[in-house]
């Protein structure tokens, strides 16, 4: 039999994240044939089996990836319920997308809108160490040994945490660039809030590699699905990379409910 957890193939047919949809079928909005399902791990018959979420049938996606230069001002979710402009309002597709992770609202920089839950897990979950390149810039000089504290790790909030590496831009230790590998909330500010330091401006050049230094803010780019079977292979990942899922061109259309607002919410990572 075609069996499969739900979660994961809700995440695969690009609902949401693998976090956001246990959120979705612990709240009841996930049916099986009708019924709620026994567990988040139940498994379904992707098949025979009909599976909907607020009384729409799930259906499998091709999935379609886009590299975004986040401009500021702009709110990393799908919808925003105060009307505020998102991310994915920038992107010209008429499939249900949603920002992998979050930059802040004034936050610039490498951002991956897709519709690819099982990508947005593997990319934020800490344990595959996908690296962030920021630009950062200070209210004051780093001190030589704060910039060691950085390095070698600080305890913030009951978590240790350290940047893989910090160089400075110029003479100037004010703009310096640092590379870390995990995207916990407020990440980077926090560590040098801990040590007296203000971030007035916040860039993120690449993201799992990628970088956005041709492309002007607020613009993006398609992203090709050798770029994606080459980043599940860089970075080790156990998740298959399935080509006959990944569009060519975002051609296709879909009846979506505008009402919803499917974002990425996997620990709210990378702010």
């Amino acid at each position: 039999m075609n069996l499969i957890r739900l979660n994961k193939y809700l995440a695969e047919c690009g609902v949401d994240s693998r976090r956001g949809v246990e959120e979705l079928i612990t709240g009841g909005r996930v049916l099986i044939n009708g019924e709620p399902p026994v567990s988040i791990a139940a498994k379904i018959n992707r098949e025979t089996d009909v599976v909907t979420v607020d009384g729409e049938k799930v259906k499998p996606l091709r999935n379609i990836y886009y590299l975004l230069n986040k401009p500021r001002g702009t709110i990393c979710a799908s919808k925003d319920l105060k009307g505020k402009p998102t991310v994915v309002d920038l992107i010209n597709s008429k499939i249900r997308l949603f920002p992998v992770g979050r930059l802040d609202f004034n936050t610039t920089g490498a951002l991956i809108i897709t519709n690819d839950g099982q990508l947005a897990y593997f990319l934020l979950h800490p344990k595959f160490k996908v690296p962030r390149v920021y630009e950062v810039k200070l209210d004051k000089p780093l001190r030589i040994e704060d910039e060691q504290k950085l390095l070698q790790g600080i305890t913030i909030e009951q978590k240790l945490g350290n940047f893989e590496s910090v160089e400075f831009q110029s003479n100037n230790r004010r703009y310096l660039d640092v590379l870390a590998i995990e995207g916990r909330n407020h990440f980077i500010k926090n560590m040098f809030s801990s040590l007296g330091y203000i971030v007035t401006s916040l860039h993120r050049k690449s993201f799992a590699g990628f970088s956005v230094q041709n492309i002007a803010l607020g613009q993006y780019r398609q992203m090709t699905p050798i770029e994606i079977k080459e980043l599940y292979k860089k970075y080790g990942t156990k998740y298959s990379y399935n080509s006959n899922n990944v569009n060519k061109r975002d051609d296709n259309k879909y009846n979506e409910d505008d009402s919803e607002n499917f974002d990425e919410n996997y620990e709210n990572f990378d702010k």
